[in-house]
């Protein structure tokens, strides 16, 4: 599934060809996906001007002229692709052309300016929803977040309050969305190795300063992770269609039986199933 860097690299994605621009026309060729779309929604997109593109954990927000916000999830395999028309001449007449449909292709926004925006999801896990924008947040998909990893909320004294006296193991409370929104597997598993911190050990057992100083680290990782668009795992696209690279800067996720990257280890990345999810780390350098 999609986590923080690879949704925020879609919303960067869309932003020019979405923001402060109209939808046209609103096409939704299923009832629904993960969950049923809302009343109406072709008719409540059609016309609506995009003012802001913004994010909140792992979904995308777009705020509506009409004081409606549309809610997009990816899900495990949803894509939003870009498409702008090709223009063919035609008996002295000019037509303008998309890609041809493709049998996965559940909503379609077209734009004022001729692009196309396409919500493509094959698992369809993924979801939209249209709330009032006045009262966004408490959506029942936001309302229970944590704060964002990359905003001012989350900081050092926030989260050694938070992990303070926690019987869960670190790796279950990072992932946990009521503490800190939007942390996913991969990340997690990249700022345990950078902390020197075992997935398995008690969150309540961290000293308040090694709490702390997850903070920066988590944002470091995350910030590498947007510049290099994401991470290519299974179905992820960026919104241009374009892989992101991150994976090839894993330094534990997904390296099972490779040498530990440290200078001066020996080890080799192990992994233990934690709550049916992967953990990957250094048995050595990871305490």
């Amino acid at each position: 599934m999609p986590e923080l860097p690879e949704v925020e690299t879609v919303r960067r994605g869309l932003l020019p060809a979405m923001a402060g621009r109209t939808i046209t026309r609103a096409t939704v060729n299923r009832p629904d996906l993960r969950w049923p779309f809302p009343p109406r929604m072709a008719e409540r997109l059609t016309g609506a001007r995009v003012l802001t593109l913004r994010r909140r954990s792992k979904y995308i927000l777009a705020d509506l002229s009409t004081d409606e916000t549309l809610l997009i999830h990816l899900g495990m395999s949803g894509r939003m692709l870009i498409s702008s028309p090709s223009s063919r001449e035609t008996l002295g007449e000019w037509h303008h052309h998309h890609p041809a449909p493709e049998k996965h292709d559940h909503v379609v926004l077209d734009m004022e300016d001729g692009t196309r925006i396409t919500f493509n999801d094959a698992r369809r896990f993924g979801a939209m929803d249209l709330m009032p924008t006045a009262t966004a947040d408490a959506h029942p998909l936001l309302a229970q977040l944590g704060p964002e990893p990359l905003g001012n909320d989350f900081s050092e004294p926030y989260l050694a309050a938070r992990l303070k006296d926690r019987n869960t193991p670190i790796k279950s409370a990072l992932l946990d969305q009521h503490i800190v929104a939007g942390l996913g597997n991969i990340y997690v598993c990249e700022t345990l190795y950078r902390a020197r911190i075992h997935p398995a050990r008690k969150a309540g057992r961290l000293s308040a300063a090694r709490a702390a100083a997850l903070v920066p680290i988590i944002r470091d990782v995350l910030a590498e992770a947007i510049t290099a668009g994401g991470s290519s795992l299974r179905d992820y696209r960026q919104a241009d269609g374009e892989l992101g690279y991150f994976q090839h800067s894993f330094q534990v996720y997904g390296r099972e039986g490779e040498p530990c990257q440290s200078t001066g280890c020996t080890s080799t990345i192990a992994r233990i199933v934690q709550s049916g999810r992967s953990s990957f780390f250094c048995p050595t350098c990871q305490r």
